[in-house]
Formats: C-alpha cells, structure tokens, sequence
C-alpha cells in the first residue's frame, strides 16, 4: 500500500491556480491531488466556493470553468467532519484551515497567507508553501 500525505490547501492556493494555471500554486495544487489526499471540510469548500462565485473573477475565468474546478475538488478531496474547534490564528477567518488539519489528521498545510505560516508547525502539523511543497521529498517514495 502506498502512503498518500493528507493534506490541506488553503483557499488562496486553488485561486491562484485558477487564475495562473501555469504558476507554481497551480503546479502544487496537481502534484497534491496526483500524490496526496487532499481534505476540505464544508466550512472550507463554502468559502471557495464564495470566493469563486465574485463577479470579479469573471475577466479571468469563465463561470463554468469555475463550477467544473469545485465539482473536481469535491469529487477528489476527502470531506472531513469537523468537530474540534480551534481558536489559535491571528486571523479568525484562517482557523478554519487549522480546524481542517487536525480533525482530518493531516499530515500538511499548504498556504500562501502568512498568518499560517507563521504559526509552522501547528500542532506537529507542518504549514508550508506552495513552493516550499513542491521542492519536499515524496514521503511515499520514503516508504
């Protein structure tokens, strides 16, 4: 059997990539679903979800476009319960990605907001970069 990395993408990561599909949020966000399992929970899919609905991103990507990336998601993201509440970030709003990681036993947080990666490691949890993750070693290649 071969070892699959829980991981947590925080929202500005999956939105990066969909406005810069050829950008290194973009790379980290395929090599998670092509190596990892991804996790979300519906306090995090419910935020995307909002954000990709902004008319603003209208001149980027197209409504469809949108609509397909968050079916793929949550066909490929594993739904964890959340049943633990966290209240430890600076920013309230990014507790939810902490929420996320420990109730899901993730073994990654992937971010791009500094408030997190200030807070690395939370709870054992390493929170890192997209590009810190795409230059990690493959845990499972470790096995």
């Amino acid at each position: 059997m071969t070892f699959r990395e829980r991981i947590v993408i925080d929202n500005n990561v999956p939105v990066s990539r969909l406005l810069l599909p050829a950008s290194v949020p973009a790379e980290a966000v395929s090599k998670a679903i092509a190596v990892g399992q991804l996790l979300i929970s519906e306090a995090t899919l419910g935020e995307l979800a909002d954000v990709l609905s902004r008319p603003r991103f209208d001149a980027y990507v197209s409504v469809e476009d949108r609509q397909k990336f968050l079916r793929l998601l949550d066909r490929v993201a594993e739904m964890v319960p959340v049943t633990y509440t966290i209240r430890a970030c600076r920013d309230a709003k990014d507790d939810k990605i902490l929420e996320l990681a420990v109730n899901g036993a993730a073994d990654l947080i992937v971010t791009g907001d500094k408030d997190l990666l200030t807070m690395n490691p939370f709870q054992g949890i390493p929170i890192v970069t997209p590009a810190a993750y795409l230059n990690r070693q493959n845990p499972s290649m470790l096995q």
